[in-house]
């Protein structure tokens, strides 16, 4: 039995096909000896193992042995009977991960914008509570300084003259602020800010279609707007607050041969990936 190549198996009504190398990643697993008729748990019924146990459950035992890693839905609670699963099966080391539920479970992640439209002058600040968020999004804004000639500051596209790049300022690893419109005017010549956001090609000065810009990158990357509000009426400050889960990083547990015996395969390290 153990040199077939693909195995089926009928886990609690829900049928699985793999090859017998998968179900063979851990040797010591009952799984790995159900291929060599080790386990009577086990029944060969028409060509395929039946299996009274949990078959949604199953599916994640599934893709952890094709994976080596642990990656759940979002939305996933059952930790407690899952590693009750992994452990019937002899997947010890998923039991293992599973056991570290702190750091498969998604997390609430928050974004603050506080958005301030003084004359002809828009002022940002973006506060998160990811650094890794802020630093990711920052990447993506670019502030350009130039010339603004014969149009009124709303037009949404630059002059042709050179626009020179202007770094953002970063109080700290989880906000940042920058500006966009006129700062002062030179006879005709208006001096500008203009933003960009990645992939959006456009350089906008009006900061109401900048916010707008920034809302739809926000919303695209699995933000949703919580709460608006007025935090200072005299100086128009606007603060809009948006959250997400945010899908924990994926354990992965590498295996490799026991010094000494070539024939088992242990799980000696585990490690942390990080995942999206």
């Amino acid at each position: 039995m153990s040199n077939r190549e693909v195995v089926v198996l009928s886990v609690g009504g829900v049928r699985f096909v793999t090859r017998a190398s998968t179900l063979q990643q851990f040797p010591e697993s009952r799984l790995a000896r159900m291929l060599n008729d080790d386990d009577q748990e086990f029944k060969l019924v028409n060509g395929e193992f039946f299996v009274d146990r949990d078959g949604v459950l199953f599916s994640y035992i599934m893709d952890f042995l094709r994976t080596l890693q642990v990656s759940l839905p979002i939305d996933f609670s059952d930790y407690q009977r899952l590693r009750r699963e992994a452990e019937f099966y002899g997947l010890y080391p998923l039991a293992s991960l599973l056991s570290q539920e702190h750091l498969l479970k998604p997390r609430l992640e928050i974004l603050e914008v506080r958005f301030s439209l003084q004359e002809m002058q828009a002022f940002f600040r973006i506060f998160g509570s990811c650094s890794a968020t802020v630093e990711a999004l920052a990447e993506q804004i670019t502030v350009f300084a130039g010339q603004h000639s014969g149009q009124s500051w709303n037009s949404p596209f630059p002059s042709q003259k050179t626009l020179i790049p202007l770094p953002l300022e970063r109080p700290s690893h989880h906000d940042m602020v920058f500006q966009c419109g006129t700062e002062y005017s030179a006879g005709d010549q208006l001096g500008a800010r203009y933003v960009s956001i990645k992939p959006d090609n456009r350089k906008l000065i009006n900061g109401t279609n900048v916010l707008g810009l920034l809302f739809d990158t926000l919303l695209k990357d699995g933000f949703r707007l919580i709460s608006a509000r007025t935090v200072a009426s005299e100086e128009k400050v606007e603060c809009y607050s948006f959250e997400r889960m945010k899908r924990p990083a994926g354990l992965t547990v590498t295996v490799h041969q026991a010094p000494g015996n070539s024939e088992v395969a242990q799980a000696k390290r585990i490690q942390v990936h990080k995942g999206k």
